[in-house]
């Protein structure tokens, strides 16, 4: 499958042309959540943008496999307490309990900002098994040792037998990373502070444990994504994506347990999605510069000045590319409101235009499809939407003028004013992932109106027969619906 697409690639620090493994299909693999406390906005970010680079590869004629995980046991807090036994012990749940109420409010949050869910989501308690089996491998072939029943990368020999590959994603030189290794439980069980644990020994009072050649313990967060990684797309694949965040270490040391597991590194392709700020700052809870999903929707928040929808939020989104910062700001959602509006709007013109008439194009028709045509070249210049939303916007530009009359529909064809409504949908919609809010409200509104009709009518029958147990019935399951019922002369009305 020829193809003009192009990509950043973290691990060479260069666009390159993408050229996948198996012609034709793409294994794709995104570091999910760790499920112990509410997905923020800076995740919502990063899932939002590797979402349309799903869809696009899709909308390319690729058939994807995205894989992304769900991190349930090893992730570590600064203190060296696993991330779901914290979580666990906070919300005085089972740590199966948090990951199952945090999984499922992911999900929710994924499906609010209309985002595609993988093609496999595994857990990493699913995959204990793979993760042993990896380690195994791991010590085979003479990368790590283990120590009073932990098990430890060995990073200067991982170098020794790779010409100091070790850096070459984050571009961390080694005495950097012995100064800045952090001071976790059982540090001086190392050989050097830049070592990672790639299977932790359990303590006697740790919940999440399972037992291993090694004793009882549980696997390092690092591993987990190597091992579900390998075991669903291969020893390599395509593209590996994730926050810039997770450069280091967690991907620098995925790359080094693949090759001292698989002699190969995993993802030939390595994408990272920049950090979120907002009002020009990092987002922190200690100075109160923060905000949540749920308050940017609703407006219960000193930073908004009203509630904002999904989409308009998503649309937001779309106009910095996924690779720069992206600054949240009040003014910045304004913006992006009307955009967001003037394009719907216009999309809903477009829908109603019909063609003049004319078999040939004129001069607009070309310009349509040549506007078109650059829309979808900024999406092949690394996924750069951005521009490409500028692009469509020029186009925003010709359907209104097409509309009012300033252009002449008599010079586009049927043809191409069919092929440019099917492609500019299909852009709109199935790649950058939007929907037509005011169009589905009102698909909503009228589903609603037929139903209430149809109660109501079943309602006036009952009166009619007499039958006033099953009237006062329907009125009064409807008023605890918080639906109002008022009988007038020309018949019942209701309210919400």
């Amino acid at each position: 499958m020829p193809s003009n697409l192009t990509l950043y690639n973290s691990l060479t620090r260069r666009k390159e042309s993408f050229k996948p493994l198996v012609e034709g299909h793409v294994g794709l693999y995104v570091c999910g959540p760790t499920v112990y406390n509410p997905v923020h906005l800076g995740n919502c970010r990063t899932f939002v943008s590797f979402d349309i680079i799903y869809r696009y590869l899709m909308a390319k004629g690729y058939r994807v496999r995205y894989v992304r995980n769900i991190t349930d046991v090893g992730h570590l807090t600064d203190d060296g307490e696993d991330r779901m036994s914290k979580g666990a012990r906070l919300e005085q749940l089972e740590p199966m309990e948090v990951a199952q109420k945090f999984s499922n409010q992911f999900h929710d949050m994924m499906r609010t900002f209309n985002a595609l869910p993988p093609s496999i989501e595994p857990r990493a308690t699913g995959h204990i098994i793979e993760q042993i089996e990896m380690v195994r491998e791991i010590l085979k072939n003479g990368y790590a040792y283990e120590v009073n029943g932990s098990v430890y990368f060995d990073v200067e020999a991982y170098n020794n037998a790779n010409d100091d590959r070790y850096g070459e994603l984050s571009g961390r030189r080694i005495d950097e990373l012995m100064a800045e290794s952090r001071e976790l439980k059982a540090q001086d069980e190392k050989r050097n502070p830049s070592d990672f644990a790639i299977w932790m020994r359990a303590s006697d009072d740790h919940i999440l444990r399972w037992d291993s050649p090694w004793g009882p313990g549980f696997p390092g967060w690092h591993l987990e994504c190597s091992a579900m990684s390998t075991k669903y797309l291969g020893e390599q694949f395509d593209i590996h994506g994730g926050g810039n965040d997770l450069k280091f270490p967690h991907h620098e040391n995925e790359i080094a347990q693949n090759v001292g597991a698989c002699h190969h590194g995993g993802a030939r392709y390595w994408l990272h999605t920049n950090m979120l700020l907002m009002n020009g700052k990092k987002m922190s809870k200690s100075d109160g510069n923060t905000i949540t999903p749920e308050q940017l929707f609703s407006g219960e928040s000193k930073h908004v000045s009203e509630g904002y929808s999904p989409m308009v939020i998503r649309f937001f989104m779309l106009q910095t590319h996924y690779r720069s910062t992206m600054d949240l700001s009040d003014e910045a959602l304004q913006a992006a409101k009307k955009g967001y509006g003037r394009l719907m709007d216009a999309w809903q013109s477009l829908s109603e235009l019909e063609a003049g008439g004319s078999a040939q194009n004129g001069t607009v028709g070309k310009e349509l499809m040549a506007g078109l045509e650059a829309a979808y070249a900024e999406m092949d210049d690394d996924f750069n939407t951005p521009k490409a939303v500028a692009r469509i916007f020029e186009l925003v530009t010709r359907i209104n003028a097409l509309k009012g009359g300033q252009l002449s529909l008599d010079e586009v064809s049927a043809d191409t004013l069919a092929s440019f409504k099917e492609r500019l949908g299909t852009l709109l919609f199935d790649v950058l992932g939007l929907r037509d809010e005011a169009a589905g409200a009102g698909a909503e509104q009228e589903a609603l109106d037929k139903v209430m009709q149809i109660v109501l009518d079943l309602r006036q029958q009952a009166r009619a027969d007499k039958d006033w147990a099953l009237s006062d019935k329907l009125r009064d399951a409807l008023s605890a619906a918080g639906i109002t019922v008022k009988d007038g002369k020309d018949g019942a009305s209701w309210s919400i």
